[in-house]
């Protein structure tokens, strides 16, 4: 016989013995009656209530990172549950819904399944170590303790064993996660809760003081920002007072005047610190200090230590309010106070006046003679909102002059941007290559704007007798250039390099 055949015969002599043993097997094995499956639903376990469904009053918690006991805070009442903190924590502002799910998550809790009765290794399922410990009192005076073990295999479950039961269920996870959490990630992370809308105060002043620059950042609300009518400057509401005078892109400014509120931490690092902990963090001597006063009468004292590296690899600041009992680890790019440059959040707007505000505009250029433009509305007008150059008469050098082509001037004047502060810059001896001077009818003050040669692409400007800014000197060149095209009625140049 082939050895292919033999091969052959020899698997079915298998197969048959093979199924003659699952025949026996089949026979032997006990009837599925539905008396039997009720049993085998029974025996698992889920649903089972655990827990009464009663008012708790107080759980001690211990787990395998601390130790704490959570109170009741306000009791149940008809319209409102009851309301729990943490005992010695009360001057501490905590996710009250977070350390509510300790207590409520008790109340009727069920079983998933039952995994072992009369267990005697409970060992194998964590117990000889648990991951935490719970001894609920409920509001009748009555006590049970209860332990939670190793997760099962699979995560959604976790083994939960009751004082004198020697049973073993499993409850669902989510349930009991909160009891597996430190004292410290039941505290709110956000650091100064921002006000409703209604409320909302307004920043009066800040102030910004860091060991790495010599001059502190300080900006002020302006109250011309509150003024409908007013059109000059920016739409920021506030202005930089120091180091110099400065007005302020509301796109850039507004998470430094206002980014205290509503501000979070990424980590609570110190809770009721004490002056060791205090100085360890670096806030004894902070390597930077925010002082943020409001219209409603609170000044808040922000403090941040150097900037590290934390254990994500990001940039942080431990950061706490002056007085205050909460240490904070925050980020470096949410606390920006730490690394802000007042170049940073100015507008680099240099002349701020809206055109139609300015009632006499003089220009002078080197080796030019001074023109001077004097402006004037020709009726009383009471929305100024839609002023437009037919409302105005215009004299240069005393003639009457096109106010339209006035205007086109001046708009191009204020629409180059300046491109760094240039504080404490020495003013040259020489001849400003452009002087302006205006008067803002609105704010009543008179500006006096000169361009100095700097260097062979940057000019100085220097505003009212003070060095404030660089910008390029090919706008300056544009100036002369537009200047000696007024009286042309060639179109000006708007660009340059």
């Amino acid at each position: 016989m082939k050895k292919a055949a033999k091969g052959i015969i020899g698997l079915c002599a298998v197969l048959a013995v093979l199924g003659g043993g699952l025949a026996v097997l089949k026979l032997t094995e006990p009837e599925d009656t539905s008396e039997s499956s009720s049993e085998s639903s029974e025996v698992s376990g889920a649903g089972i209530t655990l827990l009464k469904d009663e008012e708790i009053s107080e759980v001690k918690l211990t787990n395998t990172v601390d130790s704490f006991n959570i109170i009741t805070k306000t009791e149940a009442s008809e319209d409102s549950a009851a309301t729990y903190t943490i005992e010695g924590y009360d001057d501490v502002p905590l996710t009250t819904s977070m350390v509510g799910t300790i207590p409520n998550n008790a109340k009727g809790l069920v079983s998933n399944e039952i995994v072992a009765e009369n267990c005697t290794d409970t060992a194998k399922y964590g117990f000889d170590s648990p991951q935490a410990t719970a001894e609920i009192l409920y509001e009748s005076g009555e006590t049970v303790k209860v332990y939670i073990g190793d997760t099962t295999p699979v995560s959604s479950n976790t083994y939960f064993m009751i004082d004198g039961d020697d049973t073993v269920y499993t409850i669902s996870t989510s349930e009991i996660a909160n009891y597996l959490s430190d004292v410290n990630s039941f505290i709110s992370s956000t650091i100064l809760e921002e006000p409703d809308e209604d409320s909302y105060p307004t920043v009066n002043s800040l102030r910004i003081q860091r060991n790495d620059i010599d001059y502190d950042i300080y900006l002020e609300y302006d109250p011309k920002s509150d003024d409908a009518s007013y059109t000059g400057g920016t739409t920021a509401t506030h202005i930089m007072v120091e180091p110099t005078s400065a007005y302020l892109s509301v796109e850039r400014s507004t998470a430094i005047t206002n980014g205290l509120f509503g501000l979070t931490s990424k980590a609570i690092y110190s809770v009721h610190p004490g002056e060791a902990e205090i100085a360890e963090a670096g806030l004894s001597d902070p390597f930077c200090t925010v002082t943020m006063s409001c219209d409603d009468g609170n000044t808040y004292v922000f403090l941040m230590s150097e900037p590290f590296v934390d254990e994500s690899g990001s940039k942080s600041h431990y950061a706490m309010f002056e007085g205050g009992n909460i240490i904070y680890t925050v980020s470096a790019d949410d606390a920006s106070w730490g690394t802000i440059m007042p170049i940073d959040i100015a507008s680099k707007i240099f002349m701020g006046s809206y055109v139609w505000n300015v009632t006499d505009f003089k220009i002078k250029c080197q080796n030019a003679d001074e023109c001077e433009f004097k402006i004037s509305m020709k009726d009383s007008v009471t929305d100024t909102s839609s002023l437009k150059s037919d409302d105005f008469n215009v004299t240069k050098n005393g003639a009457t002059f096109d106010a339209e082509r006035y205007r086109s001037f001046y708009s191009f004047m204020i629409s180059a941007a300046a491109e760094d502060f240039a504080l404490n810059e020495a003013i040259p001896d020489s001849e400003p290559l452009v002087s302006i001077e205006y008067t803002d009818s609105y704010t009543g003050e008179v500006q006096k704007v000169d361009f100095y040669d700097y260097s062979a692409l940057n000019a100085l400007i220097v505003i009212n007798g003070e060095s404030k800014y660089f910008c390029s000197k090919s706008y300056v060149e544009t100036v002369v250039e537009n200047v000696n095209r007024i009286d042309t009625g060639e179109d000006y140049i708007t660009t340059w390099r």
